[in-house]
């Protein structure tokens, strides 16, 4: 039998072995397998999943996770609440490598993917506030808990990728209001809308975008290197997060599909 799990943690870049003496869990879903075979371990009194976004060896692109098959692959597994770490470039001078955000908004600049479960009938669900007000303010807490000043807010602009931006796109994410810029957060958080599901971010910068400051651009180099060096404190705060979290959900997440009539069954 397949195991259970409360909470999850959608991991990106340097976070491959975030829980300890876990089990592992092949799923399939009707959009195809996860990224990864899903593990799950027990963080303080609760039960963890874990699934890695761009799979174990890196081998997905941004534009090329299976987004449909992680999100649906969590809920089956009765996850209802998750935490989705990323890395992101800042686009504010102040938001520089080592910062720590945690978004309240989302600028989909995405070109390509698949957005939604509901390719059938009329179903339009509110994604107003794409985050959960609930775990924001856990991870907030969580951060101060580990001696962490986040940005409390503001938008993530999510791009097609796999390149980085230009100089002029960069200014002009700052200029409409982003604050980082990131390559994975959407579609992933309208998706776990979809599915009724919480869905928190916590956005590491790891550089500041190419229209910033500097005469130099974005590196993959140094992402993997910004992130390496500070994924202990993400993983601290994260495990405070996972120990923290009401249960009992007192929030609009899981009433998105109140009044709906869905085409399809959810798990």
């Amino acid at each position: 039998m397949t195991a259970r799990a409360e909470l999850a943690v959608i991991g990106g870049s340097g976070l491959y072995a975030l829980l300890d003496d876990a089990t592992e869990h092949e799923m399939d879903t009707p959009y195809g397998p996860p990224s990864d075979p899903i593990t799950v371990a027990t963080v303080g009194d609760r039960t963890v999943a874990f699934l890695p976004r761009h799979g174990r060896d890196h081998r997905f692109p941004p534009h090329k996770i299976p987004y449909r098959a992680n999100l649906w692959a969590l809920r089956a597994l009765g996850v209802r609440q998750i935490l989705a770490p990323c890395a992101v470039g800042g686009l504010r001078p102040e938001l520089g490598p080592g910062s720590f955000v945690i978004p309240d908004q989302l600028v989909d600049r995405t070109t390509s993917r698949v957005q939604t479960y509901y390719d059938e009938g009329a179903v339009h669900v509110n994604f107003a506030d794409p985050y959960c007000p609930v775990g924001r303010a856990t991870l907030h807490n969580a951060t101060k808990t580990n001696q962490i000043t986040p940005t409390d807010g503001g938008a993530m602009v999510v791009i097609e990728g796999p390149r980085f931006s230009t100089r002029a796109e960069s200014r002009w994410f700052t200029s409409i209001g982003g604050a980082v810029v990131n390559m994975t957060g959407y579609p992933e958080a309208v998706l776990a809308r979809e599915l009724a599901l919480c869905y928190t971010t916590i956005a590491l910068v790891t550089d500041l975008d190419a229209g910033v400051e500097g005469d130099h651009g974005v590196t993959q180099e140094e992402v993997f290197r910004v992130f390496g060096e500070n994924t202990e404190k993400l993983r601290g705060v994260l495990m405070d997060a996972l120990k923290t979290i009401p249960l009992d959900r007192d929030c609009p997440c899981g009433h998105a599909l109140d009044g709906l009539k869905l085409p399809i069954e959810l798990p």
